[in-house]
C-alpha cells in the first residue's frame, strides 16, 4: 500500500513507507564518525605494516579503506534490502532513506539503480579494501587493480549521474527534493568525490604504468645493443 512522504517527484510510489526516527544531524553524525574510526584503524594498519608511508600514499589508502566499508557494507545493504528498506527502521536503512531524500529512485526499487549498487558492493568492496593492503606494501598488481577498481567507480558513476540529467532534460523528471542542500549537499557533493578521486587515481597509475613499460623498453634496447657490441 502506498503511503504519503517526502519524497520528489511528488506521486511517486513508495509502498509501506515509514519515516526515520533519526534526524539527519544525527545519522550525519553517525557516519562521521564511522569515517574517523575507519581513519585511525587504516592509519594504525599503515603505520604498521609500512613506518615509512608517506601522507600521500596513506590518502589513498585511507581513500580505499573508507570505500570498502561504503560498498561493502552500505551499498552490500541496500542490494540485498532495497525492496524492503522503505519499511526499515535499521540504521542503515534510516541512512538510505535519508540520501533518498536526494534521489528517491532508491526506494522506487529502480532497476539500474540496484543492478549498480550490486555491481559496487560485490565488486568494488572487497577489491578496495584489497587495495587499501597492496597500496600499503607497494604490491606489483597495485596499479593495474588501481585502474580497474577506479575505472569501474567512475563508470558506475558516470552512468548513475547521466540517467539523472537525462531523465531531468528529456521527461522533466527530478528525484531530489527542492531544497539546494539535499541536491548539492548530498547528491553532487558526495557522488563528486567518485568522479574526481577515481580519475585522478587513473591519470597516476596510467603515468606509472607507462614509465613501467618505458623503462623495460630501455633495458631491452640497452641488453641487444649490448649484445650486438659483443658480437661485433
Amino acid at each position: 500500500m502506498s503511503t504519503s512522504h517526502p519524497y520528489y517527484p511528488v506521486g511517486a510510489e513508495i509502498p509501506n513507507y515509514i519515516p526515520n526516527e533519526l534526524g539527519a544531524l544525527t545519522l550525519c553524525s553517525i557516519f562521521a564518525v564511522a569515517s574517523i574510526a575507519v581513519l585511525v584503524i587504516s592509519r594504525a594498519v599503515a603505520i604498521r605494516l609500512n613506518p615509512q608511508i608517506s601522507f600521500y600514499e596513506y590518502a589513498k589508502v585511507f581513500w580505499f579503506s573508507l570505500c570498502s566499508p561504503i560498498h561493502f557494507v552500505l551499498e552490500g545493504y541496500y542490494a540485498r534490502n532495497f525492496a524492503t528498506l522503505q519499511g526499515s527502521l535499521d540504521l542503515l536503512a534510516q541512512l538510505w532513506k535519508e540520501y533518498s531524500l536526494s534521489d528517491s529512485r532508491y526506494l522506487t526499487s529502480d532497476g539500474f539503480t540496484m543492478c549498480m549498487e550490486s555491481v559496487t558492493a560485490w565488486c568494488w568492496g572487497p577489491l578496495t579494501l584489497l587495495l587499501a593492503y597492496f597500496t600499503i606494501t607497494d604490491h606489483p598488481f597495485r596499479h593495474p587493480l588501481q585502474i580497474i577498481v577506479s575505472t569501474g567507480q567512475l563508470y558506475g558513476n558516470v552512468l548513475y549521474l547521466g540517467i539523472v540529467a537525462f531523465d531531468a532534460s528529456v521527461y522533466g523528471l527530478q528525484y531530489s527534493r527542492p531544497e539546494d542542500y539535499y541536491f548539492y549537499g548530498y547528491f553532487v557533493l558526495l557522488n563528486g568525490f567518485w568522479i574526481v578521486i577515481p580519475i585522478l587515481l587513473i591519470a597516476e597509475s596510467v603515468r606509472a604504468s607507462a614509465k613501467a613499460f618505458a623503462e623495460l623498453q630501455r633495458l631491452k634496447t640497452a641488453g641487444v645493443n649490448g649484445d650486438a657490441k659483443k658480437r661485433t
